[in-house]
């Protein structure tokens, strides 16, 4: 039932994402409230997910299983990073986050980490003969294309800003060259591979959702380049080579 809410969510949240872009990062603006800085937000906005996650996989009746423990994995692999070593990356002078952005963030996190652990420890039924199943095998190198390319593009764009006066630059080189948001596409490889490797429907409701709200996030980064450089790469798309 609750997956299916996070999935019906999908549509209105993209639509108020096309109308008002999140104001954290380069679209950050007053009006919104209290604000922390970006580290802060980070670590506490992304860190319930693998807590979460964490706590509710502990419980599950299939806990021991191979097949769900390499799910753990996975999951503690992205949000770990996501959650603990990410923010002690950005840049000190980084925008502020604000609260309401935060509060957004912790209540889907706490949801889709409950949904997720809930099945794959207990909802789910995984032998071991799934490690060899296609849906399982094409998911994992889906999730693991989409974290190196989201890993390398985050640390591509942090050398572009440590490297000169702090200021927004174009990118240039690697998957750069095709999306102004290669960051964005690898995480949405991420979550398509897992609802695929998972094959639920909190899976596949945590994969629309994360399409739902970074699709209007890198049409709006890729405005916003086109608006503030005139000569930014034409054939460069937002977030898909050649089509998006």
């Amino acid at each position: 039932m609750l997956a299916t809410v996070e999935l019906l969510l999908a549509l209105p949240t993209f639509v108020a994402l096309r109308v008002v872009t999140a104001p954290y990062g380069r679209h950050a603006r007053r009006g919104w409230g209290p604000s922390l800085p970006a580290r802060v937000g980070w670590l506490v906005m992304e860190s319930p997910a693998p807590l979460v996650f964490a706590a509710v996989y502990l419980v599950g009746e299939r806990r021991d299983g191979a097949v769900p423990l390499a799910f753990l994995a996975l999951w503690q692999l992205h949000y770990l990073h996501r959650a603990f070593v990410y923010p002690l990356l950005l840049d000190r002078a980084a925008s502020r986050m604000p609260v309401p952005v935060l509060a957004m963030a912790i209540a889907f996190n706490v949801l889709n980490g409950y949904l997720n652990a809930r099945w794959v420890s207990e909802g789910g039924h995984y032998p071991l003969a799934w490690f060899g199943d296609p849906r399982f095998v094409i998911g994992v190198v889906l999730f693991a294309v989409g974290l190196g390319l989201n890993v390398a593009s985050d640390a591509a764009l942090r050398r572009l800003r440590s490297a000169g006066d702090g200021g927004y630059r174009v990118p240039r080189g690697g998957a750069f060259e095709w999306v102004s948001c290669p960051n964005y596409l690898g995480e949405i490889l991420e979550w398509t591979g897992w609802a695929l490797a998972t094959w639920s429907l909190p899976g596949l409701a945590f994969a629309v959702y994360t399409s739902a709200n970074l699709v209007p996030r890198a049409l709006a980064h890729h405005a916003w380049y086109r608006a503030r450089f005139p000569g930014y790469p034409s054939r460069r798309r937002a977030l898909v080579p050649l089509v998006l």
